[in-house]
């Protein structure tokens, strides 16, 4: 079991990955909490890209954020070159960053049901403001720190 330090710096990772698969135009990001299913990982983070090209550049940007700002180690990746489904394994963190009829096959959010889902702080805040456009009730989102 990790410690609180060690799980707090696998979900600043995991968050970190997200928001940079967002930040280049990824869709359906999830974070999963794994710890309570494997003891290998305590964190999936899973998303969608639509071309190769979209998949490489979140690849890219990622490894740049976590290894570079972050300064963290990459200990391999997968599928880079068939980008059907590419897979960055940071240890505690692991991400799978799909097309859409991969992830559809393989549904790992399915496969992997029992684990908890994350809440994405500015997936919420844009929840809130499209609501809000629609004149729905909207929740106010926490500030992001």
């Amino acid at each position: 079991m990790p410690t609180d330090a060690q799980a707090e710096r696998s979900l600043q990772l995991a968050l970190a990955a997200a928001r940079t698969a967002y930040d280049n135009h990824g869709h359906e990001i999830i974070v999963l909490d794994m710890r309570g299913e494997s003891p290998l990982f305590d964190y999936f983070v899973i998303a969608t890209g639509t071309s190769r090209r979209q998949l490489h550049a979140m690849s890219e940007e990622i490894d740049r954020l976590l290894e570079d700002d972050l300064g963290d180690t990459r200990m391999g990746i997968e599928g880079y070159s068939e980008s059907h489904w590419i897979l960055l394994d940071y240890g505690t963190v692991v991400i799978h960053l799909f097309d859409e009829p991969t992830r559809s096959y393989y549904s790992l959010e399915s496969l992997w049901s029992n684990a908890t889902r994350i809440t994405l702080p500015w997936a919420e805040q844009e929840t809130n403001h499209a609501d809000a456009k629609e004149g729905n009730a909207y929740r106010i989102a926490p500030r992001e720190p």
